[in-house]
């Protein structure tokens, strides 16, 4: 059996979260899409936007989150026309085809997750603006040592859900990392037993989104993530399913972000990029 679908159009998008109003590194303003930064103008994600330069003040983490941002976008490949004419395809593959910029994606998100979306423990100057510091044991190689069993408690992270399909590339071993479970959303028809479901719009017709009914206890800490967000309707659909089974969700957390097409006003909970997109080229 499965649930009554909710329906999600990006057409007549709900009110967004209060922190989705913007995108977060680009002038609202400003038309961008996902290419590559030009020499001339650095990842604003990357720098600090007043000096051109990593920001002085960033912590040990932060400016290493910094160095993997800048290799992770080396190795992005685009492609012009695909899968339709008009669309700038962004493949992440060749990250997955090295091993160390494999294990530099999940540490990039690791660091992002736990400076963005979770709770970690109060700092004892009670500074909200401190950054919070991944432990040294942490950064090891995902197939290294296990992941501390106290890490989920301390940032209050139980769940990562990834969506079919590219969220299953990253999101296990995210969830591995960060000692949280893993539950897939997938294509109606695809998952075995109960289930909830969820539609969204397309941009030829409607389609839909499942999760099995058991895989999220009522008070449970989630975090959604997928490669790219654009117009939002799938991950607006994944958050409604989380919400169906009793899940705090507290964020979505995506590769690279198509701000352009305004996805994240479709989202009623914090979003957050690890790439920046950038302007269209002229």
């Amino acid at each position: 059996m499965s649930g009554q679908p909710v329906s999600f159009d990006a057409s007549h998008p709900p009110h967004g979260h209060p922190e989705n109003i913007h995108p977060s590194t680009q002038q609202s303003d400003k038309p961008s899409t996902a290419s590559h930064p030009p020499p001339t103008k650095p990842d604003p994600t990357l720098h600090d936007a007043s000096k051109g330069r990593v920001a002085a003040s960033a912590t040990p983490s932060t400016t290493e989150l910094a160095s993997l941002k800048m290799n992770l976008r080396s190795a992005f490949r685009q492609f012009q026309d695909f899968p339709s004419p008009g669309i700038l395809f962004e493949d992440i593959l060749p990250i997955f085809a090295n091993p160390s910029l494999h294990e530099s994606l999940i540490h990039a998100l690791h660091i992002q997750i736990l400076s963005s979306l979770s709770s970690p423990p109060q700092a004892s100057n009670d500074d909200p603006s401190e950054s919070v510091s991944v432990p040294q044991s942490h950064s090891h190689s995902l197939t290294g040592k296990a992941a501390d069993p106290g890490l989920s408690r301390s940032n209050d992270i139980d769940v990562i859900v990834g969506l079919e399909a590219r969220g299953f590339l990253f999101g296990p071993s995210l969830a591995l990392r960060l000692g949280a479970a893993f539950v897939p959303v997938r294509k109606l028809g695809k998952l075995p037993g109960p289930t909830q479901t969820a539609s969204f719009k397309k941009e030829y017709g409607e389609d839909f989104f499942q999760i099995q009914a058991d895989a999220i206890k009522p008070g449970q800490k989630v975090v959604i993530v997928d490669d790219i967000i654009a117009t939002g309707g799938s991950a607006a659909a994944a958050g409604s399913l989380v919400k169906q089974l009793g899940g705090v969700l507290l964020g979505y957390m995506f590769l690279l972000e198509l701000d352009f097409l305004k996805g994240r006003a479709l989202l009623d909970a914090p979003v957050h990029t690890l790439l920046a997109a950038q302007e269209r080229e002229t």
